[in-house]
Parts: C-alpha cells; structure tokens; sequence
C-alpha cells in the first residue's frame, strides 16, 4: 500500500474522526457518527482506498 494521503489531509481526517467519535461516545450523535472511525484510521494510516479507486493522491511526490 503507498500512501495517498498528504499532510493536511491526514490532519483533517484525524480531527474529524475524533471529532465524531467524541460525539458519538458522549451520545450527543446518532449511531452514524461511529463512522468516525474510518477518517482517524486512514488518517493515521496515510492510505484511503478511495482515493486509490479514484486515482487520487495528496501525498506530495518523493524527489530523486
């Protein structure tokens, strides 16, 4: 797996994934909040199958 997901992508995705999962855990979400889980984990990751489905890639290129 290459990563695919940039800088301040990763950040934001963490953010929100812990935003919503906060919401989620303190009951103040619906059930859908949980679905938090998936930005922190490709966050933390650095890869989103998603972005590979779509040919997409924020990660900045490694130069020679």
């Amino acid at each position: 797996m290459k990563s695919n997901v940039g800088g301040i992508d990763k950040i934001l995705r963490i953010i929100a994934g812990l935003l919503l999962i906060t919401l989620a855990a303190l009951g103040m979400g619906t059930p859908w909040t949980w679905i938090g889980v998936v930005p922190l984990v490709t966050g933390l990751m650095g890869w989103c199958p998603a972005y590979t489905l779509f040919g997409l890639n924020t990660c900045p290129l490694k130069k020679a």
